[in-house]
């Protein structure tokens, strides 16, 4: 299945003959990755406060703008917003100086699916995910730092969440399911799976400068390193009653693994801003600059060798709108 980014996102059935019309629904996303959530807990509040006492109880979620959902080649303009520099007693009106990208998978939800007021079994959950795509969830760090709280995050997410043009459905990742580590604590009843899983979906992040020819990899993570997996995540998005849609995207949040090599985030990497990364053609980055374009892939290999795969997902960073564009 192909999606181009046109009204809503939909199949070019006459340029490419796949498919069937893909209409654009509600936006979820999620903070799966135990990894990622205490890198950022450690970043923000220290190693003693990592994760916030509900993370090992719930699926952490908050509801994104699915109309800023775009397929990849869709560039992004650096956003403007409120900022709070460490030095001033008040916010000030600026572009975004801590742009971020965020490595995810996001699972399409299939019918037929529950009503108003009829939760979802755990258990019954994958019946309603029809498939995944590669998900980049674009982050303006500064502007969050300052808006998120008590909310969470809001113009610092809503500005563009770019997808990968394939969907790999469910049963073409069967033979690729493993096993996630127990949970602990137990989670409550309506969040128990017979089996905890994901599926061994190799990820990668690479950056490409306009001074550079060629991309280079600067992040090796996989789909199996979630706490929380996607049925339980809808599981718990419906408990309360919230009616599911044959198209919605629910977004797995950061994928981390342990090492560095595998966060999943530049705001891991660079823990913060305190480090820089080198690359290859001798820039530094700690965060991202114009014209730096973001590449996602990920793939699932059989025992032969033979690979599924997702398609890239590509954006590139242009420059903010000057501010003309804002108020006279």
């Amino acid at each position: 299945f192909f999606f181009q980014a046109e009204d809503g996102i939909r199949d070019a059935q006459e340029s490419r003959g796949l498919g069937d019309v893909y209409k654009r629904q509600d936006y979820t996303d999620f903070y799966s990755s135990r990894s990622h959530a205490y890198n950022i807990g450690c970043i923000v509040r220290g190693p003693d406060n990592a994760l916030q006492p509900n993370w090992l109880h719930l699926p952490v979620g908050y509801h994104g703008r699915a109309s800023t959902v775009v397929v990849s080649g869709t560039d992004v303009h650096r956003p403007r917003g409120q900022i709070k520099p460490a030095d001033k007693e008040h916010p000030v009106f600026s572009e975004c100086k801590r742009l971020d990208f965020e490595l995810e998978v996001g699972a399409l939800l299939g019918g037929p699916l529950n009503e108003i007021g009829v939760p979802i079994k755990v258990d019954k959950a994958e019946e309603n995910i029809f498939g995944f795509v590669l998900l980049n969830d674009w982050s303006a760090r500064d502007i969050q730092t300052w808006e998120y709280v008590p909310l969470g995050p809001f113009n610092a997410k809503n500005f563009s969440t770019v997808i990968s043009p394939w969907v790999v459905t469910l049963d073409a990742l069967e033979e690729f399911r493993v096993d996630l580590p127990p949970q602990d604590p137990q989670p409550l009843e309506y969040l128990r799976e017979k089996r905890h899983g994901s599926f061994d979906i190799k990820l990668q992040v690479a950056i490409q400068t306009e001074k550079s020819s060629e991309r280079e990899v600067i992040v090796n993570s996989n789909f199996r390193h979630l706490y929380w997996s996607v049925t339980q995540q809808l599981a718990h998005h419906a408990v309360t009653g919230c009616a599911m849609r044959v198209g919605d995207l629910l977004g797995s949040g950061t994928i981390s693994g342990d090492e560095k090599g595998s966060f999943g985030s530049l705001l891991e990497i660079s823990w913060g801003g305190k480090n820089s990364i080198k690359l290859a053609s001798g820039e530094d980055r700690t965060f991202l600059l114009d014209g730096d374009t973001v590449i996602l892939s990920g793939y699932a290999e059989r025992k032969d060798g033979t690979l599924v795969g997702f398609g890239d997902c590509v954006s590139k960073v242009l420059p903010a709108h000057p501010i003309t564009a804002f108020y006279d």
